[in-house]
């Protein structure tokens, strides 16, 4: 899984963190995958600040535990085009912004892909690094002429976020993808991300639905 100049692509993933790939858009992926398309992810970030559940003694062993935890996700998937990224892991929103958008809009130049995905405004759970990146490709696509541009989806779940200071931003779905087929395969990509078990618990717990259906905000 490496960068390739000119790889027309079907969807291209653009997230903060190793594991943000997975929930809402693993099962997409793989159809994509095998219908014989190119899938892409640009991972901005090496997660370096989450979690450790005892699994590494500092953010350095962190981040390169995650590293690994993504390669094998993504094998799993399929992807074929990877672009992983060294921003801080929860201090992307301190960062210069022009670099975040740059990023964001020579991926989507290099790959012209049909589609962009990416987190909605509110970032989804409100995370800072979330609502960056959005504010970062969302920035990048409008910069590029009309024509030139992608289609953009967002992750959108199907009811609201429980916290009231998200829901002003909430956007519903209106593009939704039955991927059941596919749950044996996401779950063990899911899977890959041992450091992320109580994340994956709790989506599990509260989302079960979207395991087998993922949905999206088409803007």
């Amino acid at each position: 899984m490496t960068a390739s100049q000119n790889v027309p692509m079907k969807l291209l993933l653009i997230v903060p963190h190793p594991d943000d790939e997975v929930y809402g858009a693993a099962g997409t992926l793989m159809e994509y995958v095998e219908a014989g398309h190119t899938v892409g992810i640009v991972t901005l970030t090496r997660g370096e600040a989450g979690r450790t559940l005892g699994l590494a003694d500092s953010p350095e062993a962190l981040g390169k535990l995650r590293e690994v935890e993504l390669k094998a996700c993504l094998e799993e998937i399929g992807v074929q085009v990877h672009e992983h990224l060294n921003f801080p892991d929860k201090y992307m929103i301190d960062q210069p912004f022009g670099p975040l958008v740059e990023v964001a809009r020579s991926a989507m130049l290099r790959h012209r892909p049909e589609t962009v995905l990416t987190f909605p405004p509110n970032g989804s759970n409100g995370h800072p690094d979330h609502v960056t990146t959005h504010r970062a490709v969302k920035a990048a696509w409008d910069s590029l002429p009309e024509g030139e541009r992608p289609v953009l989806w967002y992750y959108a779940g199907p009811t609201p976020p429980e916290q009231e200071a998200l829901v002003a931003e909430y956007l519903p779905p209106n593009v939704e993808r039955d991927v059941s087929r596919f749950i044996t395969r996401k779950l063990t990509a899911i899977a890959c991300h041992r450091t992320q078990a109580l994340s994956t618990v709790d989506f599990i717990r509260r989302f079960a639905e979207r395991i087998t259906t993922e949905t999206f905000y088409q803007v």
